[in-house]
């Protein structure tokens, strides 16, 4: 393989086959289960099989497959537990790894952005990847002024596989769903399409990252890499040196660690928005590196992959955002409910239950009421089944809210970066980062 898969019709293909290799396994695990297996085990089995099937698919096809993977990935601490306990390890895998591309594919696409005489500027490079990403993946270099880097190389191919997989997850969606039970495949998709031309724009993100370089230049507790350069299909930055992704805190990290670097992706979150009118809006653990003391104890966090950022309309978050959850938490139902129609949440004829609203609405905000709060697997499991239960009443409630397009990406990294608080298990002072860096929240 030279570059990525690039027929849409084998792609689209190997990405159909996805919901009939789960459909196929269900059935032989029926007859399993008809023959005298325990169904405990079949399901454990029909689990396994169905994610190694699925992420190694999403890994090696990567584009938009890959894309697809890693925005699921921040969910897991959602899953319920018989369902996760054997996705965990191939999604992990798909965070921070997939096949690399050949070493002259990567020199081809450097010359096509650098020139001939690349090797004049980029004096030294690896030749094995030390990242891999949905549409790109990174190699260690040395520039001509002797600093280390981070060099990006874009796959050939990377846009027409972006969306083609996109397109086919959109028409698979109904199929792939059964395996993620809760989880509304199709809006995830849409919005992966929307955002899918800015992130194959290296120059744009070259740009974005910049700006927070510059914002966290003296920050004691954020590292971002500085440009070095952004072409079209390739991104040079400063090196980050780190033992590993937030991966391998979320696997095996001590409480001091988990709280530390917790609180540290929080408050990463909420202020970059306040320093540079953008958020990162791409929360999964590869794009966050632990960057520990001499002494090994917990210290800074660095954040690489600015591909995917929301240029906010004001240059902040909107103050709506923060002084509706004020108002939630205050539990004032009509204000609450007369403050969601006013933002779109509930549009014009669409009649509810005020205390309903509050009712549903009060878990989430629950982080905000205490001076710090724990996440955890079981907190963002329980509100996840809550939701998605028919037989609750909230399941009414949600079904009768609307999000608003301008709050799509910010929703989206939202849930994402609780969904990596509490996989991280991480106790954080979130009302006081709240209060500094989410305006409209502190009143």
């Amino acid at each position: 393989m030279t570059d990525l898969p690039r027929k849409a019709f084998s792609r689209g293909a190997r990405l159909a086959a996805l919901p009939l290799g789960y459909a196929g396994r269900s059935a032989l695990g029926m007859g399993k289960r008809l023959g005298g297996r325990p169904a405990e085990v079949v399901l454990t089995e029909i689990q396994q099989r169905t994610a190694e099937q699925l992420f190694r698919t999403l890994g090696e096809l990567k584009g938009g497959a890959m894309k697809f993977g890693q925005a699921l990935s921040v969910l897991e601490a959602a899953f319920p537990e018989e369902l996760v306990a054997p996705y965990r390890e191939q999604l992990v895998k798909l965070q921070d790894s997939a096949p690399p591309m050949p070493t002259q594919t990567v020199r081809d696409q450097i010359e096509s952005s650098l020139g001939p005489g690349w090797r004049k500027q980029l004096v030294w490079l690896d030749g094995g990847q030390a990242a891999a990403a949905s549409i790109g993946q990174v190699h260690r270099g040395r520039w001509h002024d002797g600093r280390e880097v981070a060099v990006k190389v874009q796959y050939p191919g990377a846009g027409q596989a972006l969306m083609s997989d996109l397109r086919q997850l959109a028409r698979v969606a109904r199929g792939v769903a059964p395996v993620f039970p809760g989880i509304d495949i199709k809006p995830l998709v849409a919005e992966l399409q929307a955002r899918a031309a800015d992130e194959l724009d290296y120059p744009l993100e070259g740009e974005a990252q910049a700006a927070f370089a510059e914002a966290f230049r003296d920050d004691p507790d954020i590292v971002v890499p500085d440009v070095v350069y952004a072409g079209p299909v390739v991104l040079v930055s400063e090196w980050l040196e780190s033992p590993g992704s937030l991966a391998a805190v979320i696997a095996d990290g001590t409480r001091a660690e988990r709280d530390h670097y917790g609180e540290l992706l929080a408050r990463f979150l909420f202020s970059g928005p306040a320093r540079t009118g953008m958020l990162h809006a791409d929360p999964h653990p590869g794009n966050f590196r632990p960057i520990p003391n001499d002494d090994g104890s917990p210290g800074a966090l660095g954040v690489l992959d600015f591909g995917a950022v929301a240029r906010l309309p004001d240059r902040q978050l909107p103050s709506a955002m923060g002084t509706l959850l004020r108002v939630a938490a205050e539990s004032d139902p009509a204000e609450l409910v007369a403050g969601l129609r006013r933002e779109g949440f509930i549009k014009e004829g669409i009649r509810v239950e005020p205390e309903l609203v509050r009712d549903y609405l009060a878990p989430f905000v629950e982080p905000t009421r205490t001076e710090t709060f724990r996440f955890t697997r079981d907190w963002m499991r329980t509100q996840f089944e809550r939701i998605n239960d028919p037989s609750q009443p909230s399941f009414a409630i949600a079904t009768k809210l609307n999000l608003p397009t301008s709050y799509l990406l910010i929703h989206r990294t939202w849930l994402g970066g609780i969904g990596l608080l509490s996989q991280l298990e991480a106790e954080a002072p979130f009302r006081a980062i709240l209060e500094e860096h989410l305006p409209g929240f502190a009143g």
